[in-house]
């Protein structure tokens, strides 16, 4: 099983989340919100088997950005993955939307140039978001809980970029709406725990298989068809790193 957008960090006991995961066997991108949450939790990472640690700058966390920034730089050659970032233009992020773009961009300018995992917040922000990655003729990126327009699913896809869904997703109408317009060579499974919840209760990773069930479900498969699935399309994206890496 994969969970391609985890903030694992943000537990109670990270240390103990990590542990869980790996005897579950589930490959997890931990993403952070800052450039220097990452820098701090490199080093503890590594003992972890199939856990990745994902640098990132979230884009309602950039107050002190140019510090950030700095740190960015500085670590991005230490990892293969990007995540999350991107934009927010929801009532939270509306006061700063031009320091978001100019965050962004200078985050993409720096990574556009070698293969990269990167996992993308777009609330709010979606069109925004697809233009700077065409702008910048970003490799394929993740869209992380997309909770935009559906008519704008075909151009993401067009252009050649993926989606990850969590359980929350599966669990309300525009939730299932969106993940019924996805192709199925363009979805991968995350759980965005601990900020996704089902039913009050906080999502762990091991909760990835509720959205592998409910895949099954829907597409009348059965759970290693569509975990099988899931695991090619996140081996597809991984290729040109693999590459890279060798």
């Amino acid at each position: 099983m994969v969970d391609t957008h985890c903030h694992i960090d943000l537990y109670k006991n990270p240390h103990e989340t990590c542990e869980e995961t790996v005897k579950s066997g589930i490959k997890t991108i931990a993403v952070t919100n800052l450039p220097s949450h990452f820098e701090i939790g490199y080093p503890y990472i590594l003992r972890y088997r199939n856990i990745r640690l994902a640098l990132g700058f979230h884009p309602l966390h950039i107050q002190n950005h140019e510090y950030e920034l700095k740190i960015f730089e500085r670590n991005v050659d230490k990892t293969s993955y990007i995540g999350e970032i991107g934009l927010d233009f929801t009532k939270k992020g509306k006061y700063n939307q031009k320091l978001q773009i100019e965050v962004f961009e200078s985050i993409l300018r720096k990574i556009n140039t070698k293969p990269k995992f990167i996992t993308i917040h777009s609330r709010k922000a979606e069109q925004a978001v697809l233009e700077m990655l065409m702008k910048y003729n970003m490799q394929p990126c993740v869209f992380h809980w997309y909770t935009g327009p559906l008519n704008l699913i075909g151009e993401i896809v067009k252009s050649g970029h993926y989606f990850s869904i969590n359980p929350s997703m599966t669990t309300n109408v525009n939730g299932i709406k969106i993940i019924n317009k996805i192709p199925r060579d363009r979805i991968l499974t995350e759980t965005d725990g601990p900020f996704a919840k089902v039913n009050g209760d906080t999502i762990l990773p091991k909760h990835v298989r509720n959205v592998i069930a409910y895949l099954a479900a829907s597409w009348k498969l059965s759970f290693e068809e569509v975990q099988n699935k899931i695991y090619s399309n996140f081996n597809e994206l991984l290729k040109p790193i693999t590459r890279t890496e060798k």
